[in-house]
């Protein structure tokens, strides 16, 4: 049996290869792992899976050798604002290489940063598709924002830089509006970013009724980092949030899909604050201008009503002086008549007391006794209407004395 070494087989294979494959392919592939030597060297294992079962159907090593790698990495970066990373789908162009002792391997020539922006374009549009077919792509939209929202839910790292500039706005604002904010700690860019936000939405809807909205800021930094922010999950949550939710995510790349199902969209975390005081300001501003046009409408109507109760006053002046005019009038003829009803009464009464001064005059005893008449009397009443008997004693008073006297006899006289 004809037989070669290992060696030479190899030896074999690497020379076919040479011999019969193109000079270098563009292949389509996610970067499975990738991890960067100190001499320079970025070290790549290239994988391949089935997009419904995420089943590896093959993989293959890859090398992008130091003189290589700062050039790519660099350019890749500038044009899609990311590095290289492990899960980004890449068009490489790539050598096929065969050692004998070291076996298969690519060395990666170029990557097309192009096909990239449009793998991401594409499985963005991909989860956009998805949530408006799921119905809530615009739910978070629908939310009536209140009309000064003042109890802000912040989503952020603490140590972000965009969270200190959305604070140090909110604090030290011009007007000394105050807003009550709580900081809900995340972690905003890396592999386990999009569920620590999740997570501190599920937190917040645990106290909804202390908040009336959510901010997710990070800002600052590089603009990298950032698929969380297009992951399908975080903006399903996002959109189906009981409260309205505002983003500033500070990059100037095209919006995310957070951005786009979000209430309220900004482009940094200090455009989130400039807006929710903008919004305070317009909101005092109003209040003032209703404020100054009831205190003008009230203005008017005083002074409407002044012009009316001055002439109520002079009609009422008018009108007094002339029915107290009449009053006096009416006095003074009453009082005349009174006077005359008086003296005339005083005139009467004058007149009577003189002819009753007569008539007591008159039948003053007196003045009959002094006209001879006298008065006897019987046990100190009067003879008249008495029976007398013989030997009564009979008292008689006249103009000057008085006779006592005893009756011989009585009888009734004649006429």
């Amino acid at each position: 049996m004809q037989h070669i070494s290992l060696t030479d087989l190899n030896l074999l294979i690497k020379d076919t290869l040479n011999t019969q494959l193109e000079p270098s392919y563009w292949v389509v592939a996610e970067i499975g792992e990738l991890r960067e030597a100190r001499n320079g060297h970025c070290y790549i294992e290239f994988v391949e899976k089935d997009e419904e079962s995420n089943q590896l159907l093959s993989k293959s090593r890859a090398t992008i050798w130091s003189y290589s790698y700062r050039s790519i990495s660099a350019w890749f970066q500038s044009i899609t604002g990311e590095n290289l990373k492990a899960g980004m789908t890449v068009l490489a162009n790539v050598q096929i290489q065969f050692h004998e002792v070291y076996g298969l391997s690519l060395n990666v020539k170029d990557i097309d940063p192009n096909f990239t922006l449009g793998e991401r374009a594409r499985k963005k549009q991909e989860i956009i598709a998805q949530l408006k077919e799921d119905g809530v792509f615009e739910m978070n939209k629908s939310h009536a924002l209140p009309m000064v929202p003042q109890r802000i839910a912040i989503i952020s790292a603490e140590s972000a830089a965009g969270y200190g500039d959305f604070m140090n706005q909110i604090l030290d604002n011009d007007y000394q509006y105050k807003l009550h904010t709580k900081l809900f700690v995340a972690t905003m860019q890396g592999d386990k970013s999009a569920q620590t936000i999740i997570s501190a939405l599920h937190q917040i809807h645990e106290q909804m009724e202390s908040f009336d909205a959510v901010i997710l800021i990070r800002g600052g930094g590089a603009q990298v980092d950032l698929d969380c922010f297009d992951d399908y999950e975080l903006a399903s949550h996002i959109s189906q949030f009981p409260l309205p939710v505002f983003t500033g995510i500070g990059h100037e790349r095209d919006e995310t899909i957070c951005d786009m199902v979000a209430h309220t969209k900004l482009k940094t975390p200090t455009a989130v604050a400039e807006f929710l005081i903008r919004g305070m300001r317009i909101y005092e501003e109003k209040i003032n201008l209703a404020t100054n046009n009831i205190l003008a409408h009230l203005n008017q109507k005083v002074e409407k009503e002044q012009h009316k109760l001055n002439d109520r006053k002079h009609s009422m002046r008018y009108a007094l002086k002339k029915h107290f005019n009449k009053a006096e009038n009416q006095l003074s003829r009453y009082q005349q008549k009174m006077q005359y009803d008086i003296r005339k009464s005083f005139q009467n009464t004058h007149q009577k007391l003189e002819i009753y001064g007569k008539t007591l005059e008159l039948i003053n005893p007196e003045t009959v006794f002094k006209k001879g008449y006298s008065y006897t009397s019987l046990n100190g009443k009067s003879i008249m209407g008495q029976q007398l008997k013989k030997g009564d004693e009979l008292k008689t008073i006249t103009a000057n004395q008085e006779v006592k006297s005893k009756v011989e006899s009585a009888g009734k006289r004649e006429n």
